[in-house]
């Protein structure tokens, strides 16, 4: 769709942006339009120049999201670089903006000795996007350490929500208005003397042992099912190292979908679906994508 755009962004908007330049797995057709705000008084004031219609987007490091190979219609709004606020306020309470890679939380925290806030290195994504989905890692689940939010609507009005106005569960989170994002959070911890950064790095050592760090992939493809493991159904049905295209199921870890290079949005959906059918058709269990899809499908 052609998205009008205020002349005063015209020069900080990139229009037909490849998303595959913008997602951990690489791959992605072009968004209409692509705008990175300098902060949040440009994200509010371009928000409401977009005529209601428009469809909207938020990306952070891109680590949950497959892009479809036709692209994103409307608009994506990048908080990398950007929103990157995160400062103590108190001696157990944390302020963090949505753009804040989850790793330095998990850093600074140790820093100011304060816990348990060390299974954030395990999530590879920003503060965003770990409050829209509960993510979690090593235990760990972002919702139960969120005291409030700050949140912006489409006609850039900001507001502050307790965590007790949304609807929590394990990797899903449901807002209590249409057209509302998060922009920041503040967050509960524990005194923790003596942490040290040496927990953070135990932590990551685990995960490199377990996954395929370092190659192509969203993170985790599935949610776990009640009382099971994503990775063992999959193992189980006899599903690693699959491949559709130049994508295949991880044989390090087989909740993985890996990108060997050259995969297409097309093969890894395609993978995904014939994953899903497979172990409901051995297992009975149908299993939920952890990863968000959007975008057009090409013919």
């Amino acid at each position: 769709m052609t998205v009008a755009v205020a002349p005063e962004f015209m020069p900080r908007v990139r229009r037909g942006e490849p998303m595959k330049k913008h997602t951990s797995w690489h791959v992605g057709g072009p968004a209409d339009v692509f705008f990175n705000p300098r902060d949040r008084a440009e994200l509010a004031a371009f928000l409401r120049t977009l005529s209601a219609d428009v469809p909207i987007h938020w990306i952070g490091l891109g680590s949950n999201l497959l892009v479809r190979d036709g692209g994103i219609e409307g608009v994506v709004i990048s908080t990398h670089g950007t929103l990157d606020r995160l400062e103590r306020l108190s001696e157990t309470t944390v302020y963090v903006e949505a753009g804040v890679a989850c790793a330095r939380i998990a850093k600074q925290c140790i820093k100011w000795g304060l816990g348990p806030a060390e299974f954030f290195a395990g999530i590879p994504g920003t503060m965003g996007g770990a409050l829209a989905m509960n993510a979690g890692a090593f235990g760990g689940e972002t919702w139960r350490h969120v005291v409030k939010v700050e949140t912006i609507d489409r006609h850039g009005r900001e507001r502050t929500r307790s965590a007790s106005e949304f609807k929590v569960a394990y990797r899903h989170v449901e807002m209590p208005a249409a057209d509302e994002w998060f922009v920041s959070a503040t967050l509960e911890f524990e005194r923790k003397p003596g942490a040290h950064e040496s927990e953070v790095r135990e932590l990551l050592a685990r995960r490199k042992a377990s996954q395929p760090i370092g190659e192509w992939s969203c993170g985790s493809t599935f949610t776990n099912p009640p009382n099971d493991h994503a990775a063992r159904l999959i193992e189980a049905a006899g599903l690693k190292g699959f491949r559709i295209g130049d994508a295949s199921v991880s044989v390090k870890h087989a909740n993985f979908i890996i990108n060997h290079g050259n995969a297409t949005a097309a093969d890894i959906e395609a993978l995904i679906e014939h994953v899903q059918g497979t172990v409901e058709r051995l297992h009975g269990v149908k299993l939920r994508p952890e990863v968000r899809m959007v975008g057009r499908k090409t013919s």
